[in-house]
């Protein structure tokens, strides 16, 4: 892992993150940090303790689902190992403005623990598919529960939505055809490592084309290994779904701390099925800001405007800037522990 890279985008990532902070309080007329804490410790704590439930299965889900698919295909790893695979993907993502900065970083740990490269790199294009899909899969579905729920939005919102949809449908045939034409792309790959010897910009060609073909056998070993076991897409779907209606239930679930309304809560876990799919094209850290917007702008309708702040800043606090924060911590615990193991072996 580049190391002045993540550095340079976790500074970035606090700067924005407090800029954010910054704009959402100014624009809450005088909702205050504290104020929606106070009204959080003085609501119905079923319902908080049930929006801390979902962001920890949200870290949960995302390792059982990646484990499931590892033992699919001949990895069997523990669902604690899983948890390490699944904040590294967490942090990484959030503080990176590429939807796929996390999978470098889980891919890291996978090879650590005996994990062939073209193997862990199969089975995160595979979950990161069925991530992807199991976004549009609930918007779909958020559309059932409320059609009217997107013509509510302002033009802009509706505009990344719609986008959003539409990117993350590409994206997921992409990921899909990654899967089943393996062999050209590490063809791509291949020519591009020749072009960049051409040019001397790297150097000892043959040990690179050699582990890059060692690699691409792995890659197309388990992606048709895969393809032959429907279960094993079935189940990292399934996990898939579950870990994000987690994620989204937690505005619901928030709402219902303040002592919100069943039928409306409804609606909020609805409607935020529709503010992920929209934040999930754009191409910024953690989607801060553009989160925040869009989820302020759908609750709105539903709740009124001051509620709507409430529900965002602490939602957002608690299953963004708190479950990165937790992710960052065991992702470094992780790290620091294979660190000294090495060291030992050594």
């Amino acid at each position: 892992m580049d190391s002045k890279k993540k550095i340079f985008w976790s500074i970035f990532s606090l700067i924005l993150a407090g800029l954010t902070i910054w704009a959402v309080v100014s624009q809450s007329k005088g909702i205050s940090l504290k104020e929606v804490i106070q009204s959080g410790a003085e609501g119905d704590k079923r319902y908080l303790a049930l929006a801390i439930v979902s962001v920890a299965l949200y870290i949960w889900l995302e390792g059982v689902a990646i484990c499931s698919i590892l033992k699919g295909v001949g990895y069997k790893r523990s669902p604690f190992r899983g948890i390490l695979y699944s904040t590294a993907d967490i942090y990484f993502s959030a503080i990176t403005p590429s939807a796929t900065g996390g999978q470098p970083a889980s891919a890291y740990f996978m090879i650590a623990d005996g994990i062939p490269a073209g193997i862990a790199t199969a089975v995160l294009v595979l979950n990161l598919m069925m991530y992807t899909v199991s976004i549009v899969v609930l918007g779909i579905i958020s559309l059932f529960i409320n059609h009217r729920l997107l013509l509510e939005f302002r033009p802009v919102s509706k505009i990344i939505i719609i986008a959003g949809f539409f990117i993350l449908t590409l994206f997921s045939l992409f990921f899909l055809s990654i899967l089943r034409k393996g062999n050209k792309v590490f063809d791509v790959l291949t020519r591009f490592v020749k072009f960049l010897h051409s040019k001397h910009l790297i150097h000892r060609l043959e040990p690179k084309l050699k582990k890059l073909e060692d690699t691409r056998k792995e890659f197309v070993e388990c992606s048709d290994l895969v393809a032959g076991k429907a279960s094993v897409m079935v189940k990292a779907f399934f996990w898939n779904l579950i870990q994000r209606a987690c994620q989204i239930a937690v505005p619901a679930f928030v709402y219902l701390t303040f002592g919100g309304e069943g039928g409306k809560a409804l609606y909020i876990f609805a409607s935020q099925c529709l503010v992920t799919i929209g934040f999930n094209c754009i191409p910024v850290p953690g989607a801060m800001g553009i989160a925040d917007f869009l989820m302020v702008d759908g609750f709105t309708n539903l709740i009124g405007r001051d509620e709507a702040f409430k529900v965002d800043m602490m939602s957002r606090g608690l299953s963004f800037y708190i479950c990165v924060a937790l992710s960052g911590i065991i992702t470094l615990i992780g790290y620091i522990i294979l660190r000294r193991r090495r060291k030992k072996a050594a």
